[in-house]
């Protein structure tokens, strides 16, 4: 799937983090990035006002049954995906064709707790015989800078809510365009809102985003083995952004 009016000519702009950004959501047969499957996924591209500028969606036949705990977070049953989805391996092709031209044109890639989508791409890559994509770069995690930035803030930081907190409208969560969109406009209003702290290039906060989730995930571990949900030794994957 080509981006190629989107990407040709792109530069980013001096002073100015994000000038437009990629969004990138999978909704999948279940949370186990190893084993299991995609489902739907959506690649858009917005603007630096969170406009969306182009949008692709997918919907695939995963090749094994749907969960019914799954569908009905994201509505696709495993009879619907079979009726209307496409072969898995051409999906996962053109998702990760499309993810390649927008890194090869230096847009920023934003995708909402990043190990988990690029982690499940990556494997159903493996999977179907095609090269994944090794080294995903420019990714912004809204969660990991939304953790850096508020550390302290109450409460759950599922994408509803921390879109919510930014003032993101996000009215269809759990399907995948409307997930990425509004990560990618979460992604806009914080750096605006934390302009004067986040590095000057998403380069830079590309970085950064590697060593502020090796650190959460530490602080995570430490307090996992306080309340006794992990053994002492035991450690959370702060790997970011693919596992």
């Amino acid at each position: 799937m080509a981006f190629d009016d989107i990407t040709a000519g792109f530069a980013p702009v001096s002073g100015r983090l994000f000038t437009r950004v990629a969004v990138f959501d999978l909704e999948t047969t279940g949370v186990d990035v190893a084993n299991d499957r995609i489902v739907t996924a959506c690649v858009g591209v917005l603007d630096e006002t969170g406009e969306v500028i182009e949008s692709h969606d997918w919907l695939a036949d995963p090749g094994i049954e749907i969960p019914a705990a799954a569908a009905a977070v994201h509505g696709i049953t495993t009879e619907r995906a079979r009726a209307e989805g496409r072969a898995a391996r051409q999906v996962v092709g053109e998702i990760v064709e499309a993810l390649g031209a927008l890194f090869a044109a230096g847009i920023p890639v934003v995708a909402y707790n990043a190990p988990f989508d690029l982690s499940m791409l990556k494997n159903e890559a493996i999977r179907h015989g095609i090269s994944p994509i090794a080294d995903p770069s420019p990714i912004v995690d809204p969660l990991v800078v939304d953790k850096r930035h508020d550390r302290y803030r109450r409460g759950k930081r599922t994408l509803d809510i921390v879109a919510a907190h930014y003032g993101v409208p996000l009215d269809d969560a759990h399907e995948a365009s409307a997930d990425a969109i509004a990560a990618g406009r979460v992604a806009i209003a914080q750096a605006r809102r934390y302009a004067a702290e986040l590095p000057g290039s998403v380069a830079e906060l590309h970085e950064a985003q590697v060593a502020w989730a090796a650190e959460q995930a530490e602080s995570l571990s430490q307090y996992f083995v306080k309340i006794g949900k992990i053994a002492p030794g035991e450690t959370i994957d702060g790997s970011w952004p693919i596992r």
